[in-house]
């Protein structure tokens, strides 16, 4: 079976460490050639609560885009996403793309909305594959990030996965957080 290149946006804000590398270990599991890029932090959108990690990842997968669905809110669950009376997120992954595909599986929007309207997810997606073309318009994710208007704080945090750090300390300088 041929495998396909996804990219998954993962973010937390509870526990955000733990829950982060509790999913990028499962995701291990059943994925193939795992890279990150550099770790976010930024305040919440769209709900009240603390600051998030976000992050993108690239891997290959052998699954159909549905049964990689599945599984990905099976590790949500396991990670306390839908238990009752929890606050915050502490897990969430969503697919940004898989493959080239464009348009909407069974409910599953490609690629996903959200890539274009979030700084915390086109900034680390920039970063991870800055040449890669977005498959519904046609330009880079360098240069969608270089032309993007999108009014979100984030930056660079530190954070370290199998012993390795994931967000270049030069990053954190250049990009050091917010004055309050």
């Amino acid at each position: 079976m041929s495998l396909t290149p996804v990219y998954l946006g993962l973010g937390s804000n509870i526990e955000r460490e733990r829950n982060l590398t509790a999913g990028l270990e499962a995701l291990a599991g059943f994925l193939q050639d795992i890279r990150c890029s550099p770790v976010f932090e930024s305040f919440p959108v769209g709900i009240k609560s603390g600051n998030f990690f976000n992050f993108v990842v690239r891997a290959l997968t052998d699954l159909p885009l549905h049964e990689l669905d599945r599984r990905l809110k099976e590790i949500e669950a396991d990670n306390g996403r839908y238990a009752p009376g929890r606050k915050g997120l502490p897990l969430d992954i969503d697919v940004l793309l898989y493959g080239d595909r464009v348009g909407n599986f069974d409910g599953l929007v490609l690629p996903r909305p959200e890539v274009l309207k979030n700084a915390f997810v086109l900034w680390p997606l920039a970063l991870l594959a800055p040449e890669l073309h977005h498959p519904g318009e046609g330009r880079s994710f360098a240069e969608l990030w270089a032309g993007a208007s999108i009014q979100q704080a984030l930056w660079p945090t530190a954070f370290s996965w199998r012993g390795a750090p994931l967000t270049p300390p030069e990053l954190r300088q250049a990009f050091p957080p917010p004055s309050l």
